[in-house]
């Protein structure tokens, strides 16, 4: 069922539970995303970036979550855009039939930051979609996204954390409906030298001065170490990866008001290690399907562990109950297609 996030943040908040947002490329990462989904009865969000409509096209993408959403009925999703950083991006994927849009002015000084996010949610709440916007500066680089640098990010931590005071202000003269904090994550597999600390204290204090704004965790995959190893064991060169510990998410998620958490990278890692694995054991393997359907069953697997992570499997039936006690309306590109 095709909803924003509002109902699941609602519940989410409430309910000390996260809501995966999940980066898909292609058919097979969908396809393993939401099957996971289904198997745990889990609320999910589809997020597409800059990056993966260029690569997939957005019409192909589109059809694919159309074709998860008639197919798995019962699974609550939301399709998000993910790091958009112009107005033009914002209403293409308005167009597009997006329920949750992320505006990222993160890297712009404050008052144009708030300009710009100001001016999304003017756009996307016209059409009935949910925006999130960013505060605070993240470390590392995923795709488009160029964070700070890893060295320079540790030394300076507490400089670029989400700061509560201009948090409580952001949102109040946004009208956001999420906000993405910098509380010590940071992008990409090469995230940490050291185990990562999250700044729990930060939390807190955005949860006072914002009391009931759901938050969002970006660069939150774990880089699990059972895919470097594999990746490493057949041809890779992935040394000193490491990502945001499970332990860390699991309790901003059932402690803290963290709503959702992007996962990216652990996907990529399933897939490529899958696939190097085939590739390494039966070289004259050339039949996609025998690389790509282990790589799918991986990603299943690993979705799996993190909804279990997040606490939200079996949180699917009391999202759609609460979105049909809200009465929420299906975002208007889906009202069109459907009159058609």
């Amino acid at each position: 069922m095709l909803m924003t996030t509002k109902p699941m943040f609602d519940l989410a908040y409430a309910g000390s539970f996260g809501v995966g947002a999940f980066n898909v490329n292609n058919m097979e990462i969908t396809q393993g995303i939401i099957e996971a989904c289904a198997a745990e009865k889990s609320p999910c969000i589809l997020q597409i970036s800059k990056g993966a409509r260029k690569y997939a096209n957005i019409r192909f993408l589109r059809k694919i979550i159309e074709a998860c959403v008639e197919e798995y009925p019962g699974v609550p999703i939301a399709i998000h855009c993910d790091h958009g950083d112009t107005l033009d991006l914002i209403q293409n994927c308005i167009d597009d039939g997006y329920t949750s849009v992320m505006i990222d002015g993160s890297h712009h000084p404050y008052e144009e930051n708030v300009k710009l996010s100001k001016q999304a949610v003017d756009l996307a709440h016209a059409a009935g979609v949910v925006v999130e916007a960013e505060l605070g500066m993240l470390g590392g680089i995923e795709e488009d996204v160029v964070g700070l640098n890893a060295e320079e990010y540790a030394k300076n931590i507490e400089k670029f954390l989400t700061d509560p005071v201009q948090a409580q202000d952001f949102a109040h003269r946004t009208g956001i409906d999420s906000l993405a904090v910098a509380i010590g994550t940071s992008h990409g597999a090469y995230k940490f030298k050291h185990e990562a600390v999250l700044a729990f204290d930060r939390i807190e204090k955005i949860m006072k001065t914002c009391p009931g704004l759901p938050l969002v965790m970006h660069g939150s995959s774990s880089v699990p170490k059972e895919f470097i190893d594999l990746v490493n064991k057949y041809g890779g060169n992935m040394p000193n990866a490491m990502g945001v510990p499970e332990a860390q998410i699991a309790k901003a998620v059932r402690e803290y008001g963290v709503c959702k958490v992007n996962i990216d990278t652990d996907l990529r890692l399933a897939l490529t290690a899958k696939i190097r694995e085939v590739f390494a054991t039966k070289p004259a393997e050339f039949d996609p399907r025998n690389y790509l359907g282990p790589a799918r069953t991986a990603i299943v697997e690993m979705v799996k562990r993190k909804l279990h992570m997040l606490n939200s499997a079996g949180k699917a039936d009391a999202v759609i109950a609460e979105w049909k006690r809200q009465g929420e309306p299906m975002p208007g590109y889906y009202k069109t297609a459907a009159a058609v």
